[in-house]
């Protein structure tokens, strides 16, 4: 008679709930829900009819303005009109005593002008843009005076024989050459040239040709030629002595220039 063999079942182990917590919590949750209670209930009474309570007011938030770009320094003011423009003087020595008297050509300020120097007809007239630092009583008397001097000497000119000028009467660091010659700078710059009758001018410093009436947005050219209330006076236009010191080319560029200027 064959014998039938039966598989082994292993049916899971039964929790003990009087020692398993989980079993425990699961053991008294089936009680309550096979007796009918499947919700959770309080004993304080609770009236369902109420109007329902206003909500409480949010606290009061300050109001902070949102920041706002800082607004940009302002920028120099533009120079003051110059006064008399309309009644310049009428002479070279009247021009000059102006020079150092007129209180607009420099916001009232008159310490530190140093006047032009040489005769009204010089074989040459100099223009700068301004006295040295040092300077005094003489106008370029510094190493740019020193430098200028051995130009003569090399051109064969004496110091008799030019008058030399600044466009401004005091030495000015930076100035703003664009508003200075909008409040009539330039107006009398040129009018100290013809006052000067010079047969020949000579500018170091190529941002003073605006003030000789030039328009660098019309013509890249510079200038050959100063025309001002008839008067027509060759013009040659060099680099800033101070761009002159210490630079051989340059020097040898502005010697070639005053020898096809005067050949």
């Amino acid at each position: 008679m064959r014998q039938v063999k039966t598989a082994n079942v292993n049916t899971p182990a039964q929790t003990d709930p009087r020692t398993d917590p989980a079993a425990a919590l699961a053991a008294v949750l089936d009680w309550w829900r096979e007796a009918g209670v499947d919700h959770a209930f309080s004993d304080d009474p609770r009236t369902w009819l109420a109007e329902p309570a206003a909500p409480e007011p949010e606290p009061e938030r300050s109001y902070t303005p949102p920041l706002m770009p800082a607004k940009p320094a302002p920028g120099p003011l533009a120079a003051a009109p110059l006064a008399g423009l309309d009644a310049l003087p009428a002479t070279l020595a009247e021009f000059q005593a102006w020079w150092l008297a007129e209180p607009s050509l420099d916001d009232g300020q008159l310490a530190g002008r140093v006047p032009p120097r040489g005769a009204e007809g010089a074989a040459l007239m100099v223009l700068v843009d301004h006295p040295e630092v040092e300077d005094r009583d003489v106008l370029l008397s510094s190493p740019q005076g020193r430098l200028l001097q051995a130009m003569f000497a090399a051109m064969g000119i004496g110091s008799e024989q030019a008058y030399i000028a600044a466009c401004l009467p005091r030495h000015m660091p930076l100035p703003d050459w664009a508003a200075l010659d909008a409040a009539g700078l330039g107006q009398v710059v040129r009018h100290h040239i013809v006052l000067a009758r010079p047969q020949r001018l000579l500018v170091f410093g190529r941002h003073i040709s605006p003030l000789l009436g030039h328009d660098p947005a019309k013509s890249a050219e510079p200038l050959r030629i100063f025309n001002h209330e008839g008067q027509s006076i060759p013009l040659l236009i060099a680099p800033g002595l101070a761009n002159l010191a210490g630079r051989p080319r340059s020097k040898a560029g502005l010697w070639q220039a005053w020898l096809d200027w005067t050949g």
